[in-house]
């Protein structure tokens, strides 16, 4: 099995694809996984009406907002490994910069901050405008290392149409 780091791109799109899939309300909610590269993840949620959280005022409900920012952070921790782990959400802060409203596609961009033996820091945003950020997520999530992840976890994440990838897009 290739390391984090000898995966394209593309394979890395296709891994982060499968793992929001697999995730009940990522896959309900229609998120897309737009791009993978060492340093960023970038995720879009197409805009439809369950989103709302106040619809007198048209605006995305704020559950959606933190939702989005910890998949995208979390996603973002994967890529940041040498290896994928296990690595459950410790703590997320959410600032909220302008409400999300009804119509528009939701952006999501995250990447690793500093990954220790224990934690991983990343740092995301949210937009439905470009140049206008809605919301800023700080995420933390704790590294649960080899020992407790699943075996076959990285195999499952890049298997490709039933079969293992072997770092090739």
């Amino acid at each position: 099995m290739a390391s984090c780091s000898e995966r394209t791109p593309e394979a890395w799109r296709r891994a982060l694809t499968r793992f929001v899939q697999v995730i009940p309300h990522t896959r309900g909610l229609g998120l897309e996984v737009l791009a993978v590269s060492a340093e960023r993840t970038l995720m879009r949620l197409p805009w439809h009406d369950d989103l709302l959280g106040d619809t007198s005022r048209e605006l995305v409900h704020g559950g959606v907002l933190t939702m989005l920012l910890d998949t995208v952070c979390g996603s973002a921790v994967l890529r940041s490994l040498p290896a994928p782990e296990v690595c459950p959400t410790l703590d997320l802060r959410v600032d909220h910069y302008r409400p999300a409203v009804a119509g528009l596609a939701l952006y999501a961009e995250a990447g690793a901050v500093r990954v220790t033996a224990s934690v991983v820091f990343t740092e995301g945003v949210l937009w439905q405008e470009a140049g206008r950020p809605v919301a800023r997520g700080i995420g933390n999530f704790m590294r649960l290392g080899p020992r407790n992840t699943p075996p076959g976890f990285a195999e499952a994440l890049f298997a490709v149409e039933g079969e293992e990838e072997r770092g090739h897009a």
